[in-house]
């Protein structure tokens, strides 16, 4: 009697045990898919557009110094806010040639201040066009075309800038709706290698037919949830904004500026240009007097048409979206001689008190497992971007460039070689490309595909 009274006892206690394991188990679930749910059913999107023509001459940069006389086409902020019901991303397409790291080190923090967007998430990109007015302190162009900022930095443009930004983040927060997201690829022979070489194999700024070139697009396609109509697109492309040569004294956008406005009267909705590996890639059409004599217009046809071929191709999207936004430094040994800017501290780190070292930083953005974004501060050569993407784990792998500042042209070691423009310029040794190329992509195949 006892032992039965024993043997009944463990097995209720056993088989209780297992019914609180049960029910906690499925209490858990229920937890988990509910999580899951609020977070993916809560994407979220909006977009938003800023003038910011000045109505006054100011400094151009992109060439030699000068004063605009003109405006030829207005330029932009075009602000794009994603929501997954987690965290808010902003990701901006400004107008402009180049942006100091410094500068948007000093907006990041207003933005992580008045919206609680954090610095990993918010992702400051620049067209390139070489015809729009200077933004902040020159930053790192200064240590190498000094001559060309003897004028007094235009605060009040700055401020400007500044301020349409953070009103067009504002407005981008409260308009937030439900949005599904669309992925694809687009193919443009709107670009060719800028890297000519005569019989010297010395390289100079002209048309080199024979060289390494990108002409992929990658698109992002963001719709209204309910009806899927068009809320916004995101094409990336390598191409210099040099249509307009050093002649040209009139405000703008340049090629992507004419590309995004021909896009969205086409679409109805506003495209963000987001430049890609374009240190070593111009327009077909390049450095022209007047936009007449570069065929500017042709970019609509050349590059506009065929964002909106592969954007009609897009078929399919995604209303339970996710991302997860990170950041790294790449570290590498300063080119000898450079004098760095003092206002750049932050992006370089002493090494026995001799050796200076330059500290990239690198981002990156998991969007569901299946985008793999990273972006730098760079004028990239595309074999680096080219052979990320063709190793990448993520199917859907973009590189947005001239972003969050500008810390100069980064070549492959090959290019070293032939001299020219970019090596001039650049702060790095010749072996820094490789090594930037290899870090990246150890970063993507670990760390981020984990996220």
């Amino acid at each position: 009697m006892c032992l039965t009274k024993l043997i009944t006892s463990k097995i209720f206690k056993k088989y209780h045990k297992v019914r609180i394991s049960t029910f906690l188990m499925v209490i858990l679930c229920v937890l988990l898919l509910s999580v899951q749910t609020t977070f993916a059913g809560d994407f979220k999107a909006a977009v938003v557009k800023e003038n910011i023509t000045p109505k006054v001459p100011k400094q151009l940069l992109g060439y030699g110094a000068r004063l605009s006389e003109g405006i030829l086409d207005s330029i932009y902020h075009q602000i794009l806010i994603l929501d997954d019901g987690n965290s808010k991303f902003a990701l901006v397409s400004t107008d402009i040639c180049v942006l100091s790291p410094a500068t948007y080190d000093k907006v990041a923090k207003l933005v992580e201040k008045k919206f609680g967007i954090v610095r990993s998430n918010f992702w400051w990109s620049v067209t390139h066009t070489h015809s729009a007015p200077e933004v902040g302190a020159p930053g790192l162009p200064e240590a190498f075309m000094g001559e060309r900022y003897k004028h007094p930095i235009d605060t009040n443009y700055t401020d400007l800038v500044t301020s349409k930004l953070l009103d067009g983040i504002e407005k981008g927060i409260q308009q937030l709706a439900p949005a599904s997201l669309g992925v694809g690829w687009g193919h443009s022979s709107a670009n060719i290698n800028r890297r000519a070489r005569d019989i010297d194999d010395v390289a100079f700024l002209g048309m080199n037919p024979d060289g390494a070139v990108d002409r992929r697009i990658g698109i992002l396609k963001i719709v209204h949830k309910e009806d899927h109509r068009l809320m916004a697109t995101v094409a990336n492309y390598a191409i210099h904004g040099t249509v307009l040569g050093g002649q040209n004294l009139l405000i703008s956008g340049d090629g992507p500026g004419v590309v995004a406005k021909y896009v969205e009267e086409k679409s109805g909705a506003p495209m963000l240009f987001i430049n890609g590996a374009a240190g070593n890639l111009a327009p077909i059409y390049s450095v022209y007097p007047d936009a007449r004599s570069g065929r500017m217009n042709m970019l609509r046809r050349l590059l506009g048409d065929k964002i909106l071929m592969a954007s009609k191709e897009i078929l399919n999207y995604e209303d339970q979206i996710s991302f997860s936004a990170s950041e790294m430094d790449f570290l590498t040994p300063m080119k000898e001689g450079l004098k760095w800017p003092e206002a750049l501290n932050e992006y370089i780190v002493d090494e026995k008190g001799t050796a200076k070292t330059i500290k990239v930083p690198i981002r990156f953005l998991n969007i569901n497992d299946k985008i793999g974004i990273w972006a730098s501060p760079l004028e990239l050569f595309c074999e680096i971007s080219n052979e990320v993407r063709e190793r990448s784990p993520f199917p859907y792998t973009f590189y947005y460039g001239y972003t969050n500042g500008w810390l100069g042209y980064m070549l492959t070691e090959e290019e070293w070689e032939y001299k020219g423009y970019e090596p001039t310029v650049s702060p790095f040794v010749p072996n820094a490309g490789t090594r930037f190329g290899e870090t990246v992509l150890s970063y993507l195949e670990s760390e981020l595909k984990s996220k």
